[in-house]
């Protein structure tokens, strides 16, 4: 039987154990007590559908219907435990709620943050200021979860979501959330509603694995993904099998410092553009522990295509890289271009000596392309 490359050879070398978001956890608690509201009852454990089909069940934590005085229901809660598997999550152990009522007819779903759930202050983010700080792929999940259940059991489908973390805002101390301006708690947050263990030996060993797996099949081309969004990008540009795709995470020199000694014709660095600005400073890790973005930086790129002082001193204020790139994008400078070329510039330097073409896409959240970078020419680089 032929080995399975890729991303599925990574999880499954990694021989770590996988976990929740916090997003699939709100999904699971929103589908047990939206099926309380209608039909009395909690399901548990409940199962819901990930993104990409899977089914996972989870256990309720805790459950709570509240009766009106007259007939019906006033509101459900139920809660899940966040397990992390084998990730060193500051959220591992979270008592994820979800309360859901009914709301005015037509409203559909309707996000509240309860308790330990922050809200957006501050522009850059993939919610507007004053949202709760539920991020677009798990408001789909509920979205999707609370139509399912709707048509399944007779309800409208028109309920108010209130998600709260117990204990979130003292454990959103522990995260990036205060500065970047979410306030009061934590984000909800996923893409994909597993939680991929971060380990930097095992996880090096799976790349390593990856690249080998790769080679082994003739590929000369593959792509270094920081995530499932920025690899869908990359199959979508690229046309690239499974077994091409690397999951590389943060782990952009263990990618480059690899492909130098076992190299692959052309390789596609793919992420989001706040990650890739660190790549393109220099850093080789761009976990937030150990490098940020730098703004002084983008600021000083974003001049050099052409910013006036106003926009130059927006970008060195803004408040995310993705807000740089947004006010760029709006003024015609080509920021994330730059961006990508940069950190281009640094893959080359690692891989200098070793016959590996490189191009590289910036995303935004949403899967984007804002910045591209392409191999000078036909040979190498």
């Amino acid at each position: 039987m032929a080995e399975t490359g890729g991303r599925a050879a990574q999880l499954k070398s990694s021989g770590l154990r996988h976990g929740w978001t916090t997003g699939a956890c709100a999904t699971a608690a929103t589908a047990a007590a939206y099926t309380a509201l209608l039909t009395g009852d909690f399901p548990d454990p409940v199962t819901i559908t990930l993104p990409k089909g899977q089914q996972p069940a989870f256990s309720l934590a805790d459950e709570k219907l509240t009766e009106c005085q007259g007939n019906g229901r006033e509101q459900a809660m139920a809660g899940v435990v966040k397990d992390a598997g084998d990730d060193p999550d500051v959220t591992h152990g979270a008592l994820v709620r979800s309360t859901v009522r009914p709301a005015p007819p037509g409203s559909g779903v309707v996000f509240r943050a309860g308790p330990g759930v922050g809200t957006v202050t501050k522009a850059g983010l993939p919610l507007p200021v004053g949202e709760p700080a539920i991020n677009p792929v798990p408001r789909q999940m509920i979205r999707d979860t609370v139509a399912e259940i709707a048509a399944r059991y007779g309800g409208s489908g028109d309920v108010e979501v209130e998600i709260s973390v117990d204990n979130g805002e003292e454990i959103a101390r522990s995260t990036w959330n205060p500065r970047l301006g979410i306030l009061g708690g934590l984000s909800i947050l996923g893409t994909t509603g597993i939680v991929v263990p971060y380990s930097c030996s095992a996880w090096i060993d799976s790349i390593r694995r990856g690249v080998d797996v790769a080679r082994a099949a003739g590929r000369t081309h593959v792509a270094g993904c920081t995530g499932s969004t920025s690899e869908r990008v990359a199959v979508a540009v690229h046309g690239l099998p499974e077994d091409a795709l690397l999951d590389m995470g943060d782990f952009a020199g263990a990618v480059l410092k690899y492909l130098k000694r076992h190299p692959v014709p052309r390789l596609t660095v793919a992420g989001g553009f706040a990650k890739l600005s660190k790549l393109a400073v220099g850093h080789l890790d761009l976990h937030s522990a150990r490098s940020q973005v730098d703004k002084g930086y983008l600021a000083e790129l974003a001049q050099r295509g052409g910013a006036d002082p106003a926009l130059t001193a927006a970008v060195a204020a803004a408040n995310t890289g993705l807000e740089a790139v947004q006010l760029c994008s709006a003024a015609g400078v080509p920021l994330g271009d730059l961006v990508a070329e940069a950190a281009r510039a640094t893959a080359l330097g690692v891989l200098t000596g070793s016959p590996v073409a490189v191009d590289v896409i910036c995303i935004d959240r949403a899967g984007t392309i804002v910045g591209r970078a392409e191999p000078a020419g036909p040979g190498y680089p």
